[in-house]
């Protein structure tokens, strides 16, 4: 005999259910921000294993997050299944960290931004010699449009929309 909810996932998931394994899945946050405090608290309760992209070395000795550990390079052993996501598009590193993680096996890259202003990061990685098809990876803006103003609801369209392109769904980052 069969349960009634042993072809549906989402009723399998609320009966305590939860399948054993969601795949491997690895979330960079880059930059320490607020947005990013919540990326990898969050992100740790959705099965992530967290890390935090912080370039500048001055800043990475003073931030210790409980959910991330912290590095300041991206990690050269990526496989092709980490997400990465730009939490700050006024720093000064922004065009050496995106092009660093551009050469790195991950699986998605996006940029926090409004849509209505140009993305900093085309110009950045076009003066760095980076071509067109590779810049093109670096998504923007991030997230699904559901109006997020404060960090925690801008972690969570993130990290919605994450999971429905992780899982072909239609949540996805159309504005």
């Amino acid at each position: 005999m069969t349960d009634e909810h042993d072809d549906d996932p989402a009723c399998a998931a609320a009966h305590g259910e939860v399948p054993g394994d969601v795949g491997d899945r690895t979330l960079i946050a880059v930059f320490a921000s607020p947005v990013a405090h919540f990326l990898l608290r969050f992100g740790t309760e959705l099965g992530f294993r967290c890390l935090l992209l912080e370039p500048d070395l001055e800043r990475a000795a003073t931030v210790a997050h409980e959910s991330a550990a912290v590095m300041t390079a991206p990690p050269a052993d990526l496989d092709g299944t980490a997400d990465v996501v730009v939490t700050d598009h006024h720093r000064p590193e922004l065009g050496l960290v995106l092009r660093d993680l551009l050469t790195r096996k991950v699986r998605w890259i996006g940029m926090m931004g409004n849509p209505r202003h140009p993305g900093p990061h085309v110009r950045l990685l076009t003066e760095l010699g980076v071509p067109v098809g590779e810049i093109a990876r670096v998504h923007r803006p991030v997230g699904l449009n559901i109006g997020s103003r404060t960090p925690p609801e801008i972690a969570l369209a993130t990290l919605a929309g994450l999971i429905a392109d992780r899982n072909g769904r239609p949540g996805g980052f159309t504005f």
